[in-house]
């Protein structure tokens, strides 16, 4: 069983940067890729960047050279640096670990 807690989600302007972070905890959550997602009002929820064990990672089109997900293997959590944001980037966005979701984090992008 993996227990997921996200934190730093917030309001911002356009251009500006959030950071998420999303901790895990339980027995197998040191095995497993990370990743991120979002959903918007009114939309399906949509892959944002994930990152293995290794370290490898992956982004979506519409957030790569803006977004950077990074993992650190000693606390078990997984950061996503959010930069340039756009307001098509407001959503509440879920960490997610194998099976398990965290519970969500709202990202608003408005003047």
């Amino acid at each position: 069983q993996v227990q997921l807690v996200e934190s730093g989600g917030g309001s911002v302007q356009p251009g500006g940067s959030l950071r998420l972070s999303c901790a895990a905890s339980g027995s197998m959550s040191r095995l497993y890729s990370m990743a991120w997602y979002r959903q918007a009002p009114g939309k399906q929820r949509e892959f944002v960047a994930s990152v293995t064990v290794g370290n490898m990672t992956n982004y979506a089109d519409s957030v790569k050279g803006r977004f950077t997900i990074s993992r650190d293997g000693a606390k078990n959590t997984v950061i996503l640096q959010m930069n340039s944001l756009k307001p098509d980037d407001t959503a509440v966005y879920y960490c997610q670990m194998f099976l398990s979701w965290g519970q969500g984090t709202q990202v608003i992008v408005s003047s």
